[in-house]
């Protein structure tokens, strides 16, 4: 038989048996309604201090007599990483919605991006460990606190995003390209010049970032909602631009600042003429 133990920074403290089932996220009670597979005990675990953007059921830990399944319901970004006995010794995946996965025995970690609120109003990393271990006796029932149990949570709200069609937004997809287009073996992080050139082919015209300093600043301005204020890498470590570029790209494509279908969109908008105007084609795909 299988032991979950659930846990994490403010996260009340949930263990798991063999056919039990557990559903987390902003308002998981909502859910409780819904068609429950076969005959498992459903149990609800409520993130604290989450913002309105997580969405009200984010996952759901199955576990069985020799699997434990992780299915991932919400539409915020998250990412799986775990450690075991196997060459490399580690995997990390994105999750996405409708995703499902196995978790390994030991300690697994879910990532949840930008998904707890702090009291001055900005959003920080929450991450929620399970260790899966095999035990020869009984299930342990998940304790059971008392607290009042709310039926209906709030509507899931957008995440933070940078302004479409803004100068930060067009920065912020020339420096996560590679990560969007699947080449994130790129050598090093693009320059300034070659995002004012990389800007230019997807508008067609660049604002002043042939100015290297109003890159940096867009740069800046793309690092604090992807990272919030309290990660921030330019106020959190000491260091040039270029030296965090990398990491601003990469997280700006995570948490979906900018998408695939963004980039499709301006590249297929300059190759029909609408280069500054890229809205058009969505107006045109509407009707």
């Amino acid at each position: 038989m299988l032991r979950v133990r659930v846990r994490g920074a403010g996260v009340p403290p949930v263990v798991l048996g063999s056919g039990d089932r557990l559903l987390v996220g902003r308002a998981p009670e909502a859910a409780l309604a819904a068609d429950v597979e076969g005959q498992l005990r459903v149990t609800t675990l409520t993130l604290p201090r989450v913002a309105a953007h997580v969405s009200r059921v984010v996952g759901e830990v199955t576990v069985g007599d020799e699997v434990v399944r992780l299915r991932w319901h919400g539409s915020t970004t998250a990412q799986l990483s775990s450690l075991f006995d196997a060459p490399g010794g580690a995997r990390r995946v994105a999750l996405s919605q409708g995703m499902g996965a196995l978790l390994d025995e030991g300690e697994n970690q879910i990532l949840l991006l930008r998904g707890r609120q702090t009291a001055d109003g900005a959003f920080t990393d929450l991450v929620i460990v399970l260790d899966v271990e095999e035990v020869r006796s009984a299930p342990v029932a998940p304790p059971d606190d008392g607290a009042p149990v709310e039926l209906d949570g709030d509507v899931t709200t957008k995440a933070p995003q940078l302004e479409r069609f803004s100068r930060e937004w067009y920065v912020a997809l020339a420096l996560a390209e590679p990560w969007l287009t699947g080449a994130d073996d790129y050598p090093r992080p693009a320059s300034n010049r070659e995002i004012y050139e990389r800007v230019l082919a997807l508008r067609g015209h660049a604002w002043n970032l042939e100015r290297p300093q109003r890159v940096d600043d867009a740069i800046r301005a793309v690092a604090r909602l992807a990272f919030g204020p309290a990660d921030d890498p330019f106020t959190a470590t000491a260091g040039r631009v270029q030296n965090v570029r990398f990491a601003v790209g990469r997280r700006a494509a995570e948490v979906r600042l900018v998408t695939t279908e963004d980039l499709d969109l301006v590249t297929a908008a300059m190759a029909q003429g609408h280069g500054l105007n890229p809205g058009k084609l969505l107006e045109a795909g509407s009707h």
